[in-house]
């Protein structure tokens, strides 16, 4: 966009004062765009600690309940929360396993409740089953691999 134009007065007293207007103006561009940063940052942490608390809520009501709750936080806010795995369960072998929800191929605005009718046991599938997991808990990270031996 164009900077817009300014006609020039013709008095020296004018000039000046049109001068220290624009001057001011330009100076507040600054100080206004400074704030909208800072208020942005502080949004989003808000936003972030929201997000973590949810989280956290729906963890403690599925080990309350130990079942799927609705409502729960969406994947992309379970993610922003930091939780971004997922725990599950298989129906049949018990099995757990935590799923990645950044890699899942499911919008990020999908609740994660949603999820249990959706995932399957890797195991079981390979025997020719395909039962359904059980939603656990949101983790912030994933389990450390046991070794079968």
């Amino acid at each position: 966009m164009a900077p817009k134009h300014h006609p020039t007065p013709l008095s020296g007293g004018d000039r000046k004062a049109l001068g220290k207007e624009l001057g001011k103006a330009r100076a507040m561009t600054t100080i206004l765009a400074e704030q909208s940063t800072a208020a942005r940052a502080k949004g989003e942490a808000l936003i972030e600690q929201a997000d973590r608390l949810l989280s956290e809520s729906w963890n403690e009501r599925m080990w309350a309940n130990g079942e799927p709750i609705d409502p729960s936080p969406a994947i992309d806010q379970a993610i922003n929360g930091g939780y971004p795995w997922l725990e599950i369960q298989c129906s049949r072998c018990k099995t757990r396993r935590d799923v990645d929800l950044s890699v899942l191929p499911h919008a990020p605005t999908t609740f994660v409740h949603d999820l249990a009718g959706r995932l399957r046991c890797n195991k079981c599938a390979k025997a020719g089953r395909r039962p359904v997991a059980t939603l656990l808990q949101l983790v912030r990270r994933p389990r450390p691999a046991v070794s079968e031996t």
